[in-house]
């Protein structure tokens, strides 16, 4: 079958991988007791507001077995349709059929075009969209301003001032929103220099870089999908932590926060990327100026919506796996493989395939070793944060002062745990074995747990 082909073949490559994962594993386990650590995940939560290893994985565990039921029920809704479609009452669902059939149910449920989508979200219209962000919520705007020679690295940056008319400049942040050969891969938030208190009346402005790769074909007449809609909203809520935080030394500034609060504004951003109320400000057919219609976007959200304990689901085996990979071992060297099959049987719905190794291109365990559980972490407080402070008027100037001041403005300088109380209320948080974890609730009423 062709999709099993290119399934195996593309989990299954580089097989050089699995040695650079072992040895990642082996050095940070070897500098975790160094610093006298058990494990690398403990020498890296000890900071955070879970303080220590157990505590997340007891959450996920919770998480795992609270989504366990819902995920199931999805999986055989799935496995139903799929013998439906094939005419095979005892087909098995398999993993490489996942995208495919879940594609369909979703095509057959929900008439959205890619196309059509597209059409109401050209990238000049997204760059507005943040100005009817920071306006709607902060009264500030983005005005461009020239750059100095040699200040840009390439001609496709441009360099923004956000602006209030009654506090000035508060920061300056580049856009360097196209693909293009030999730039870096992904979609991220940059901090290029942070905030800072000079003196009683100066403070240094911090600056910071929002780098995507959309297609560059058509410049500024692109067109994003939603899915890079929601990105780009998930970035420009790192950007503007960084840019409204006003904190006394610039190692606090911004993001530079407990890691299990870190992605917090990012996700309540992803919010408004799904939002009517917020998507027909800036979302205009390029030829009517027709805002998009509201029934175009109830049909992405019942679409996205379809499906959400498997996501979870997806989620949690994730945050797990990382947790387990740089946890403690009774020997070495670590079966790389062997442990995430095992987990991906008791933690997912979905079968393991034989001779895969899809984990080792997993990036994240570079860049969040042991800390891939933020997301969730995060996940839970935005969805607090949504629901109790910004869902009945995400656009109104209260909205955004409580957004500013009881949570950006304070960066990394004000206790985590403190500060998303003070936000969203004791609720948002429990204690658990002399850590912190996230209350779930909002959370489970958003995945219809």
């Amino acid at each position: 079958m062709r999709r099993r082909q290119v399934y195996v073949v593309g989990n299954s490559e580089p097989r050089e991988n699995i040695g650079v994962l072992d040895e990642l594993i082996d050095a940070r386990d070897e500098f975790a007791k160094t610093m006298g650590c058990r494990s690398y995940a403990e020498f890296a939560i000890r900071p955070n507001m879970a303080a220590s290893a157990d505590v997340v994985m007891s959450f996920l565990n919770d998480l795992s077995d609270t989504v366990r039921h819902k995920a199931d029920e999805e999986f055989n809704t799935i496995k139903d349709f799929k013998r439906r479609v094939c005419n095979d009452k005892s087909a098995d669902l398999e993993p490489w059929d996942e995208d495919y059939f879940i594609g369909m149910m979703k095509s057959s449920a929900h008439t959205v075009d890619p196309s059509v989508v597209a059409s109401y979200f050209p990238l000049s219209q997204c760059i507005k969209g943040l100005n009817v962000l920071v306006e709607s919520l902060f009264g500030a705007t983005f005005h461009q301003v020239p750059m100095g020679d040699g200040e840009s690295w390439h001609p496709n940056v441009i360099k923004l001032s956000l602006h209030h008319p009654d506090e000035g400049d508060l920061g300056f942040m580049y856009l360097d929103l196209y693909s293009r050969k030999g730039k870096y891969p992904g979609c991220a938030h940059f901090a290029i220099r942070g905030g800072r208190r000079l003196s009683g009346t100066n403070y240094q402005l911090p600056i910071i870089a929002l780098v995507c790769n959309f297609s560059s074909s058509r410049g500024l007449t692109a067109r994003l999908n939603h899915c890079d809609v929601e990105t780009l909203f998930h970035e420009f809520g790192h950007a503007l932590h960084s840019l409204l935080s006003r904190t006394e030394y610039q190692h606090f500034s911004g993001t530079r926060v407990a890691l299990d609060v870190a992605e917090t504004p990012s996700n309540l951003f992803e919010f408004y990327a799904w939002d009517y109320r917020v998507l027909r400000t800036f979302a205009l057919d390029e030829t009517t100026g027709d805002p998009i219609p509201e029934k175009l976007v109830k049909a992405l959200n019942a679409s996205r919506n379809m499906f959400p304990a498997t996501d979870l689901q997806r989620q949690v085996f994730y945050s797990i796996m990382d947790l387990t990979l740089f946890g403690e071992h009774t020997s070495k060297p670590v079966d790389t493989i062997s442990a995430v099959a095992d987990l991906k049987r008791k933690h997912t719905s979905w079968n393991y395939v034989e001779g895969t190794h899809w984990h080792t291109r997993f990036s994240h365990l570079i860049n969040y070793g042991a800390g891939y559980y933020s997301y969730l972490y995060a996940r839970c407080f935005a969805t607090t944060i949504w629901q109790e402070v910004c869902q009945g008027d995400p656009l109104s100037r209260s909205t955004g002062s409580a957004i500013r001041d009881k949570f950006l403005r304070h960066g990394g300088a004000k206790d985590p745990s403190v500060l998303l109380k003070d936000f969203a209320g004791d609720s948002v948080i429990k204690n658990s074995g002399g850590g912190i974890i996230p209350d779930i609730s909002s959370l489970c009423k958003e995945v219809g747990l």
